[in-house]
């Protein structure tokens, strides 16, 4: 396995150069300015230790508010991207069962990362598509206290960015993803 830095800081180039240079989330560029964003690698590939981890670090989050944000990179045993889904899935029910609901939600990132109903080669995947498998972990009220100082309609950001990503084209979309790897 790679190291912990080398993959931390290829996930820090993705989000410099996808996420927050193709303004995919208008909110990341303040969030890596302030530092408060926090990266843990996944301890072990299994479904239960993960979730667990997850949970522990909804815990530290709750107790610590200079983060704002976690990443949670899966960087061995979730290339399956189905699986993955099924996990991301179990995290939210995760956040539920726990009473987190309201304070945090997840977001999921993934190298192979295909919306429903899209083609695999559609640049629109590359919108969610990480360097690792990633549970990545927001403050629900930090996410609406942001949106209201959006200047434009919040629920196009998706759109958007599809938008984005399929006028730039796949070659375009493959280099910037590529860069962090």
């Amino acid at each position: 396995m790679q190291e912990a830095h080398q993959i931390i800081q290829q996930t820090r180039q993705w989000i410099q150069n996808v996420v927050i240079d193709c303004n995919f989330c208008p909110f990341a560029a303040r969030e890596m300015e302030r530092n408060s964003v926090y990266f843990e690698l996944a301890a072990s590939s299994a479904a239960a230790d993960i979730l667990l981890q997850f949970f522990t670090l909804m815990e530290k989050m709750e107790e610590d508010s200079r983060i704002e944000t976690a990443f949670l990179l899966l960087p061995e045993g979730w290339d399956d991207f189905l699986l993955y889904l099924d996990l991301v899935e179990k995290a939210e029910k995760l956040i539920e069962e726990q009473d987190f609901e309201g304070i945090f939600q997840v977001a999921s990132f993934h190298p192979n990362y295909q919306f429903d109903g899209c083609p695999i080669d559609d640049p629109a995947n590359f919108t969610n598509r990480s360097p690792y498998p990633m549970l990545h972990i927001l403050r629900e009220e930090s996410v609406e206290k942001a949106l209201e100082f959006y200047p434009g309609d919040p629920e196009e950001i998706p759109e958007r960015n599809v938008r984005f990503a399929r006028e730039k084209g796949l070659a375009y979309m493959k280099s910037l993803y590529l860069k962090a790897r």
